[in-house]
């Protein structure tokens, strides 16, 4: 069976270019669900601000039910990396299997747990009597396609860690193509307004996820989904690894969230105003973030690999090159964001208070982001290694700098200051980072035989 990668021989370099573009090129195209959605929302007549302002206070939760899926996937696949690495193929099928379960069990309960409490929840996120109406309209439908959207993105994980980066790019671009197709038909052709960015969407998740699921259970896949042998202890190992990366995207999305909840409180008559920014600013946001989780996460399973079959000097060398890649990438968008921040800015809205105020934010928020991209080749790197001891308190390190910030800012320079809190973490973060990194990758790596070969 013809392997698009060979993880444990091919040329370092070029595995880290084959399996990063695809990777980085599959969560930059993701982008489209969000900003695609938001653009044709902000130009809805007459009430596209107020519009997009409810949909952006969705969009944190929305991100938070898409982190399990990451829970899920990023738990799993770095174990199933490992397994493979250590040709423990037997228990490489148990984890795809208990991981499939687990997908179906989350998207059944968080469907049913979220539907009677949208109103509190949204209020509570931002949502103002004038932009509620928005956000339920929107929130009530993509809830509807939950089961689409962590299939999707969770078990594509599962492909992408047996080495078919090529495969797991399709599967968003195909999503995000019938999304660019679906959103104007339902926006302004069926004149359904945010209902029909919410439907475009979930449709778009159900294309992604056929195909997800039919990779998994063909015959092209070395490791295929299989019923039975479900067990407790292998559930557990899936999510205590992947409490890192739910971790990660979750309080991020709190984050946009008491961002949202602090610019109303402290923005005055401008809350509203303020708060249609941060989704533009979000928006922005989204297209470093995501592309750069492509590289530093679609390259896990290289780090995996190699950590399983007890290769340190691989290892070492795949992190040089993702975390170089990563920093690329961020110095890259460091200077678009400076470029091309008020065409971006143009695309969601045409009121001049408000491109202004985007303008001002984007170029704040993005200040540090040339670090931020070590951030997450580390936090990563140590989650591809099963090493939750170190990438989950790291995580948290750099949120907890981004909370005392954003709550100590507004009250003493005004509510726009609040967006200085993302530069100040996104330094702090990565440099504590990098110190913990090169203290303790040596130990890591010594170990990496004996986990692979305790694996049950």
């Amino acid at each position: 069976m013809a392997v698009e990668n060979d993880l444990g021989r091919d040329s370092i370099g070029k595995l880290v270019w084959r399996i990063a573009i695809p990777s980085m090129l599959a969560q930059f195209v993701s982008v489209l669900y969000s900003i695609v959605d938001r653009m044709y929302v902000g130009n809805i007549a007459d009430v596209g601000g107020l519009a997009l302002a409810g949909v952006g206070i969705c969009g944190p939760v929305v991100t938070m039910i898409g982190s399990i899926a990451s829970l899920v996937g990023l738990g799993g696949a770095p174990i199933m990396g490992i397994a493979l690495g250590a040709e423990n193929h037997a228990y490489a099928k148990r984890i795809l299997a208990n991981a499939f379960l687990l997908l179906g069990l989350f998207s059944a309960a968080v469907t049913l747990l979220l539907f009677p409490l949208q109103e509190p929840m949204l209020r509570l996120f931002g949502a103002s009597s004038v932009t509620y109406p928005y956000a339920k309209a929107y929130f009530s439908i993509y809830l509807c396609g939950t089961f689409f959207a962590l299939m999707a993105a969770g078990m594509n994980q599962f492909i992408i860690c047996q080495g078919y980066a090529v495969a797991g790019m399709k599967s968003v671009i195909i999503g995000a193509v019938f999304n660019i197709i679906l959103d104007p038909v339902f926006i302004f052709g069926l004149n359904l307004g945010v209902r029909g960015a919410a439907l475009a969407t979930i449709l778009s998740q159900a294309a992604s996820a056929a195909y997800v699921l039919c990779f998994l259970f063909g015959r092209r896949t070395g490791v295929r989904i299989t019923f039975g042998g479900y067990d407790l202890r292998v559930m557990g190992r899936i999510l205590l690894l992947g409490f890192t990366p739910f971790l990660i995207i979750a309080v991020d999305n709190v984050m946009i969230i008491t961002m949202n909840a602090l610019l109303q409180r402290h923005g005055g008559t401008q809350g509203d105003m303020l708060v249609t920014c941060n989704a533009i600013v979000q928006s922005f946001m989204l297209v470093i973030t995501m592309p750069l989780g492509g590289i530093s996460g679609g390259t896990q399973s290289i780090l995996s690999y190699n950590y399983g079959a007890g290769q340190p000097q691989r290892v070492l060398k795949a992190q040089q090159y993702i975390a170089a890649l990563c920093m690329g990438f961020a110095a890259l968008m460091f200077l678009l964001a400076r470029v091309a921040g008020p065409g971006f800015v143009s695309l969601f809205t045409e009121h001049s208070a408000v491109a202004d105020s985007a303008c001002r934010a984007i170029g704040i928020t993005t200040l540090s982001i040339i670090p931020l991209g070590l951030q997450y080749a580390i936090v990563d790197g140590f989650t591809a290694m099963g090493q939750v001891q170190f990438s989950l308190p790291l995580s948290f390190w750099r949120k907890a700098v981004y909370f005392t910030a954003i709550f100590l800012l507004p009250p003493a320079f005004g509510a726009e200051a609040a967006f200085y809190a993302e530069p100040i973490s996104d330094l702090i973060g990565p440099c504590t980072s990098l110190v913990i990194y090169l203290f303790a990758i040596r130990k890591v790596l010594a170990g990496g035989q004996a986990t692979a070969s305790s694996q049950d």
